[in-house]
């Protein structure tokens, strides 16, 4: 996993203070991560386009012109001129070696927005707005300089420069995760300053997970048993078919017996097991999924909420005060995993406070955050786009999912891997982690079209995670 700040100024300027670096050297650094790629992908003499705003970011980018120049026919836009001091500097200096600037915008083979960067915190002006919708319009391959221009934490203001592939300076941006850009910040690769990311980083609470972080409950050990590996009891209620996939995919991720908590006769898989009571040697419990009314007050009481047992919440639980009840039990493992809507749900009946989906997704950062205020011991596992993890301070971004997870019962199936593991052990935020990571990796593995997988066919994937990874 790698390290993530709301904003990196502080990283900056403990640079220049403690290591005695400057300003410019660490915008020849940013510039160099910019033209090293573009050398290693695109053949001398590309034309390349670069558009660079009125301040250090625009600098950047100047300064990317001058280092591109005589190998790549480089052409530098300057809209609003150059304004601070270093870009001006930066632009005399390009302007004496030649560099080449434009009055028009025309399409490249490479296409570099260098026009405002990190720290947008208004709404782009119509001029801005002409220019990237320009710039979006093009063929060339698109980089964003730090970050895509009209991308901030409060969403897109309100179009964005579309890149393929963002080259983030110094360390990664909250922004960069926000579900409402990930559409627009394409591939995130992180530059370094001129000294490496870990003596310029700093102690943080965010974090990003990446596919190496996947840890599968591989059996080791020979000498074993079922029991060794946890019982999960999953509530089946009046839409059977979220429980029956939830449970076909704790079984899948290694619990060594599954059983459907039921009120009536169902016909799931025959490697699951069914009873009308939760058994006595369960070790870790899920419930909402397709639930609806399905249970009594009396025998929720009595076999979830005065349960110890670890418990995952979903879907339908989100609508019940009753079991929201749970979150405040501070003794036990307790894993919730609202999608937005479910998620301003469960605000509004604990918090008091109505959100639109759309406001909070468009504060999801803040959303998760405010919850572990009130809810610490509890793991949040907010869905979305960047499915974003908290819990006790710590916040966790998957960035790996895709639309291919866009479909009812992928939910239900992260529920059953999520309970998989608090049946054999799992604290709560690491079955979350390890829960989500599988989940997405999984669909990543599916080679059928995109808009044609099933719940079944995660769980056929989860099943030879360990061949793939």
């Amino acid at each position: 996993m790698q390290k993530v700040y709301q904003e990196c100024y502080a990283l900056d300027e403990r640079c220049y203070e403690v290591y005695g670096l400057t300003e410019e050297i660490l915008m020849e650094h940013a510039a160099s991560g910019i033209a090293n790629y573009i050398r290693q992908n695109f053949e001398k003499n590309s034309t390349v386009l670069i558009v660079s705003g009125t301040g250090n970011n625009g600098a950047d980018g100047t300064v990317l012109s001058r280092q591109l120049h005589g190998a790549y026919d480089v052409c530098l836009y300057l809209p609003f001129g150059a304004k601070s001091e270093m870009a001006k500097l930066q632009l005399e200096r390009a302007k004496r070696l030649g560099a080449k600037i434009a009055d028009t915008l025309e399409d490249a083979d490479v296409i570099v927005d260098a026009l405002l960067g990190a720290g947008l915190n208004k709404l782009l002006n119509d001029e801005t707005i002409h220019i990237i919708q320009q710039l979006n319009s093009f063929n060339g391959h698109k980089i964003a300089c730090d970050i895509p221009t009209g991308v901030s934490t409060e969403g897109l203001m309100p179009i964005a420069f579309k890149a393929e592939i963002t080259l983030t300076m110094g360390a990664r941006k909250e922004a960069l995760y926000l579900d409402e850009n990930k559409d627009t910040v394409g591939q995130i690769v992180c530059v370094d300053l001129g000294i490496s990311s870990e003596m310029y980083e700093m102690p943080t609470q965010t974090y990003v997970l990446e596919e190496c972080d996947l840890k599968l409950p591989s059996r080791t050990k020979q000498n074993s048993h079922k029991g060794n590996f946890g019982h999960a009891a999953i509530f089946c209620g009046e839409k059977e078919g979220a429980g029956i996939v939830a449970g076909m995919a704790s079984a899948s991720f290694g619990a060594g017996l599954t059983t459907l908590v039921v009120h009536e006769n169902i016909t799931p898989p025959h490697y699951l097991m069914h009873a009308t009571v939760v058994p006595d040697n369960a070790t870790a419990l899920a419930i909402g999924m397709g639930l609806g009314g399905h249970f009594e007050s009396e025998f929720l009481q009595k076999y979830v909420l005065d349960s110890h047992l670890p418990i995952v919440l979903d879907a339908d639980a989100f609508l019940s005060a009753e079991l929201l009840s749970i979150l405040e039990q501070k003794d036990r493992e307790i894993v919730i995993t609202p999608h937005p809507k479910e998620f301003v749900i469960m605000w509004k009946i604990l918090m008091g406070e109505e959100l639109t989906v759309a406001e909070a997704q468009s504060r999801r950062f803040e959303m998760v955050r405010m919850f572990n205020a009130k809810y610490p011991h509890v793991t949040l596992l907010l869905k979305g786009a960047n499915t974003l993890i908290m819990q006790e301070e710590q916040l966790y971004i998957n960035p790996l999912g895709c639309s291919k997870l866009s479909k009812g019962g992928s939910g239900d199936v992260l529920s059953g891997l999520i309970v998989a593991l608090l049946a054999q052990g799992y604290t709560g935020v690491e079955a979350a982690i390890q829960g989500s990571l599988a989940l997405v990796t999984a669909a990543n593995n599916y080679k059928g079209s995109s808009y044609a997988m099933l719940p079944t066919d995660v769980i056929d994937e989860v099943t030879k995670l360990e061949e793939t990874i």
